[in-house]
């Protein structure tokens, strides 16, 4: 007959003696250490709990010891080292007492260690009950199903993610966040073709360097992917006996001879998505020709009527109007021909209202220095000629097309590198609402320069209007007229936003806005007088967004900026009531500059991302924006009604507001709006980490994506990138490219599955774990030749001549010009 112990922690489910042979589980598993647990010595404990933990020990020892001394207990109580950190709490329901590991418990109830001794005396327990040590770090909770509840006793701590043990790696060590070493190398990726230009300060004088760029924080290089030989235009899409004529004659170099270039030239096809053309298979037709990695797939040889055999394409009888150069690709917008490329480039694109409107800056400039800077001793009649002196806009703005932000309408920001069209797309069909392009500088559109203009390109699902499902009526919005796309600019100076301004109005016809960067942190940006550093020249910056505002023809001008440029002196306040009234030596005569929208950064320029974004401080601006609306009354003058083209967007002239920073879950998205009363958020790292956030936003439930899923979205980035980059050699490289940008930043990614703690911080890293299956550890990997890895699963193996350098370890988890 089995003997039955009473249970001293609970009496209703008493304790029986194992049988002999019977095998039972580990009473006591090992647990994970804690900073109040004892270690050899100072060394080891820093090892295990960090710097200050063996304060906190000595502490407890000197604490625990002096209540020990004051306590009537018997000398037993000695062996007992568990009552020193176990809190009993009341028994509910029948269940078992809860135990509380909390340093201090024992504070509530002094004589814990007595009762549960004299408990144990008085029962008939054998003497092997004494010995368990299990209460040390143990919390016991409910019982379910006649099991004990394994739960998570470790604390959340700031920067790092909280993983499930049972998928770390190493559960008894936890990594440190690096914070105190971020390395910039926002200017590796900005950083461009240069000319002695570029060095030029905001002083006007050449500048060198501070300091020298050393390791992967110079420009990276990633090498070059192209044919062995290669082959003519002529050639690419014509059948083997009618090729087009080659407009070089005799002194082309390339290859003529297409066997030749098949069996020499190239390399062989892929046999990736089971060797079919996804380009072909998306649209019928292959732009790439002969020169495309899966050619076998859409080509033919036939025997003519002599013998002969002759190589030919093939094209479907459903296949879309195709052309084999960017000007004619269906499914994209907003391309700008080379004609009118090469007429920028020659400047035989005419301004007129640019050079117009610069012609009246620089006239008002020189008249309100005389009224500004006039000598103290001057007599009233020359103030008031002075001021008669002044001169209205030589024509008013265009009236603008209506544009809404709403918490239905999240917002991809614009990001620089990252922020290309298939990655775009793909985020719209995640349900992204509004995206921009990436920043376009403009100088560069003004000369017509290839790269530049090519950023401009729209796909057409960003083509569609946004969501639209208001709580109030938008006076005068047209949701059927709205787009999805905008575009956003960088200039330094205003001549060179109203001319970018005014041709990207001519230009493209698919454009929702006009965004001036304001917040670009690029050092060579900044030292060009561009991006944040218009928040040190607010009277340059209104100039900028009135003119544009002027020459846009029906395209809105937004701004983006940041709280400031330097930490602790935040200047997006008086900004912000810049934009929305103008500056004090305007406001009376011109009226509001016209600006659509306005989205905050909740960082400074300086900061960087080594703090979390200070949404305290957008939701102060947040309710300065709605009280400026309201004031609005009272800084308009009552005689002359404000003209409605120059108001922003309704008749009341309602300035959006937008937040971004740290965006990384739909609760995150709700509540910043519900907190800080901003119109919508713009979402940046938290689409680069996860693009699902906005389906997640939408559905308005964490997603769980399982890793056969996540390299769905690898294979969909694949194929939208070989839509718009070309199957050939170069196409296949530039998708590989980009796709290990993305990965840089999908990799960080930790499935809800496995946290311990919601919701997720991007400002979290993860300990090293491992994840549910092989492919989930896999694209867990920070190793770039994991990333490359994944790559050639549907891009076959790279080029030989093909490099990728990652970002610099200790900035992984910065986003480079986020403007």
């Amino acid at each position: 007959m089995t003997e039955k112990i009473t249970n001293p922690l609970d009496p209703d489910n008493p304790l029986k003696r194992p049988s002999n042979g019977e095998q039972t589980e580990v009473a006591h598993p090992p647990q994970p250490i804690l900073p109040e647990d004892s270690a050899i010595t100072k060394a080891e404990k820093i090892e295990r709990n960090g710097i200050g933990a063996e304060d906190n020990a000595t502490s407890l020892r000197e604490t625990t010891s002096k209540r020990a001394k004051a306590e009537d207990s018997d000398s037993e109580m000695t062996d007992v080292p568990a009552a020193k950190r176990v809190k009993l709490q009341p028994q509910q329901n029948g269940q078992g007492a809860k135990v509380d590991t909390e340093i201090g418990a024992e504070d509530n109830f002094p004589s814990l260690r007595e009762t549960t001794f004299k408990r144990s005396k008085a029962e008939d327990s054998d003497s092997e009950m004494m010995d368990v040590p299990a209460a040390k770090r143990v919390k016991l909770q409910p019982q379910q199903n006649g099991e004990t509840a394994k739960v998570d006793t470790r604390e959340k701590v700031k920067g790092i993610a909280l993983v499930k043990p049972e998928y770390l790696i190493n559960a008894f060590s936890r990594p440190e966040p690096e914070t105190s070493t971020q390395i910039d190398d926002d200017a590796a990726e900005g950083q461009g073709k240069t000319d002695d230009r570029d060095n030029v300060g905001r002083n006007g004088k050449n500048q060198k360097k501070k300091r020298k760029e050393k390791g992967q924080n110079k420009s990276r290089q990633f090498g070059s992917w192209f044919d062995a030989i290669r082959l003519c235009v002529s050639r690419s899409n014509s059948p083997e006996f009618s090729p087009k004529a080659c407009s070089f004659g005799d002194t082309c170099k390339c290859c003529h001879d297409l066997r030749k270039y098949l069996r020499e030239g190239k390399r062989g096809d892929l046999s990736t998505f089971e060797g079919k053309c996804p380009v072909w298979e998306a649209q019928g037709t292959c732009f790439a020709g002969w020169r495309c990695r899966f050619v076998s797939s859409h080509s033919k040889e036939i025997e003519r009527e002599d013998g002969r055999k002759e190589l030919v394409l093939i094209e479907r009888e459903d296949a879309l109007k195709q052309g084999f150069d960017d000007e004619d690709r269906p499914g994209i917008f907003n391309v700008v021909s080379t004609n009118d490329k090469i007429n920028l480039a020659r400047r035989r694109t005419p301004t007129e209202k640019s050079d117009t409107y610069t012609g009246w800056l620089d006239v008002q400039q020189k008249e309100m220095e005389k009224v500004y800077h006039e000598k103290k001793d001057a007599s009233e009649e020359t103030r008031e000629e002075n001021r008669a002196n002044f001169t209205d806009p030589p024509f008013l703005p265009s009236e603008k097309r209506r544009i809404y932000f709403g918490a239905e309408t999240p917002v991809l920001a614009p990001l620089t590198t990252q922020g290309n069209l298939p990655f775009r797309r793909m985020c719209v069909d995640f349900g992204a609402q509004l995206t921009y392009s990436e920043m376009a500088m403009s100088i560069p559109l003004i000369q017509g320069q290839k790269s530049e203009w090519a950023l401009m390109k729209a796909h057409q699902s960003e083509i569609s209007p946004p969501r639209y499902t208001p709580t109030s009526t938008v006076q005068n919005y047209d949701n059927t007229k709205d787009l999805k796309f905008g575009a956003q600019i960088s200039a330094s100076k205003p001549w060179q936003a109203l001319k970018a301004a005014e041709v990207m109005g001519q230009l493209l016809p698919h454009l929702r806005l006009i965004d001036l960067n304001c917040g670009c942190p690029i050092e060579l940006v900044y030292q060009s007088g561009a991006g944040s550093a218009l928040l040190d020249a607010p009277s340059k910056l209104e100039k900028m967004i009135r003119g544009m505002n002027a020459v846009s023809g029906e395209v809105p001008i937004t701004a983006k900026i940041r709280m400031g440029t330097k930490d602790g002196k935040p200047t997006a306040q008086k900004t912000l009531e810049r934009l929305a009234f103008g500056g004090y030596e305007s406001r009376e005569r011109l009226g509001a500059p016209g600006c659509a929208a306005v989205t905050l950064h909740g960082r400074s320029r300086q900061q960087r991302y080594t703090k979390s974004a200070d949404w305290e401080y957008i939701a102060e601006c947040a309710a300065l924006v709605k009280s400026y609306n309201k004031q609005k009354d009272d800084l308009t003058d009552t005689i002359r009604e404000a003209d409605e083209r120059t108001q922003a967007n309704t008749q009341g002239n309602r300035m959006f507001f937008i937040g971004n920073g740290d965006c990384y879950s739909h609760v995150q998205y709700y509540d910043d709006i519900k907190l800080s009363a901003v119109d919508s958020v713009m979402v940046a790292r938290g689409a680069l980490i996860k693009p699902w956030i906005f389906e997640e936003i939408e559905k308005g439930q964490y997603l769980d994506k399982s890793a056969s899923e996540r390299l769905g979205y690898v294979e969909k980035f694949v194929r939208y990138g070989l839509e718009v980059w070309g199957s050939d050699e170069v196409g296949v490289g530039l998708t590989r490219r980009f796709l290990l940008e993305w990965l840089s930043f999908a990799h960080r990614y930790v499935p809800v599955g496995i946290l311990a703690h919601l919701p997720p911080s991007l400002q979290d890293r993860p300990p090293a774990y491992r994840g549910r299956s092989d492919l989930e550890t896999l694209l867990a990997s920070d190793n770039y030749l994991d990333w490359i890895k994944i790559s050639e699963m549907y891009l076959g193996p790279s080029h030989k001549d093909f490099k990728f350098q990652p970002k610099h370890k200790s900035n992984s988890y910065e986003i480079e010009a986020e403007g």
